[in-house]
């Protein structure tokens, strides 16, 4: 059993954990190709700029969209992206059945994404960052493990 599980690219070890995986989620009523396309897209006020990151062809270019500045982000991004990142992969491994049971077998190991690219999301590569993607993966394993007690 693995202490810690580190993860970043899609086609790496444990790369269903990636918001780039190829999983689609459903929420708002929409279908998402993958968790990055919903979370990039409710960054912005205009429902238009949402459904051309929703449609994007893939994630990256989804993440691409996301980080452009010409639209408007809604003013209270900072206090709520960490709740849209959590329903966004709440939905994935809550929908997908195969990764319910992957992130399950996961056990008690710390969860890591491991990224020089991101000290919030990941952990910067060094471990110092926030890797508050790795915790949101915890946190749910933890509601999952509760709903089969």
């Amino acid at each position: 059993m693995e202490d810690e599980i580190k993860f970043y690219s899609e086609n790496g070890h444990y790369g269903e954990f990636s918001n780039f995986a190829n999983y689609p989620i459903k929420l708002k009523n929409k279908v998402w190709k993958t968790t990055e396309h919903y979370f990039q897209a409710q960054k912005f006020e205009k429902q238009e700029y949402q459904d051309k990151i929703r449609n994007a062809d893939s994630p990256m270019m989804a993440a691409q969209l996301g980080r452009s500045r010409k639209e408007r982000i809604l003013k209270n991004w900072d206090n709520i992206k960490q709740n849209v990142m959590y329903d966004a992969v709440k939905a994935k491994f809550t929908q997908h059945s195969d990764l319910t049971q992957l992130l399950l077998d996961t056990k008690d190991a710390k969860i890591i994404e491991h990224t020089e690219n991101d000290n919030y999301w990941g952990d910067g590569g060094d471990g110092k960052g926030k890797n508050m993607l790795g915790k949101i993966l915890m946190k749910i394993r933890e509601e999952l493990k509760k709903k089969l007690t």
